[in-house]
């Protein structure tokens, strides 16, 4: 489901990316094949540095499908950024990729809290982030941020998922899940 990034899957990489409905929403746009195999170089190095932690998404035999990364990495904290290619989109890999991402970051790399920025003109992906039990808007909570990312004008709301309300997510599942199985065998 997720890997190290590797740049030899650059070239299946690139080929997704640069599809028009994904294209406009990747942070590192490459224009070519070239280009985007010294960006993930540069990610990497970026990594190894502590300034964001970066996955590919793989599929169910291991082809690289998008990427998913955690960026400007302070405090504890960075911002989310995740892309699938448009064959992908809608077969259910970005649900797991992120419960899989979210799962290494707080419990095994110390993050605390994931920040998402969403346009507010993308009405589908903000509904679909305010579905999840663990992601709050956190414009009024986060202020100082809100407004940051929001500079010269105000064009995204800020969500955020925190370590805590995540946890107490994963536990509420599997109470219920505990709960369904005593109920199958009674």
């Amino acid at each position: 489901m997720l890997k190290k990034r590797d740049l030899q899957d650059c070239h299946a990489l690139y080929e997704l990316m640069v599809h028009p409905d994904v294209f406009p929403f990747v942070r590192h746009k490459a224009h070519s094949y070239e280009e985007y195999l010294f960006t993930t170089k540069q990610l990497m190095e970026a990594e190894e540095h502590g300034e964001l932690i970066s996955r590919t998404i793989t599929d169910e035999w291991g082809n690289p499908i998008g990427a998913i990364n955690l960026y400007d990495i302070q405090d504890q904290a960075g911002f989310l950024g995740t892309w699938l290619g448009k064959p992908y989109h809608g077969k259910g890999y970005n649900q797991p990729a992120k419960e899989v991402f979210f799962n290494e970051l707080f419990y095994e790399l110390g993050i605390e809290r994931i920040f998402m920025r969403i346009r507010k003109v993308n009405i589908r992906s903000a509904k679909a982030a305010e579905k999840l039990p663990y992601v709050t808007l956190a414009n009024d909570t986060h202020k100082s941020l809100y407004d940051q990312i929001n500079q010269p004008e105000e064009v995204y709301n800020l969500y955020e998922i925190s370590k805590d309300l995540y946890t107490l997510h994963l536990l509420r599942t599997e109470q219920q899940e505990t709960q369904e199985d005593h109920l199958k065998e009674a």
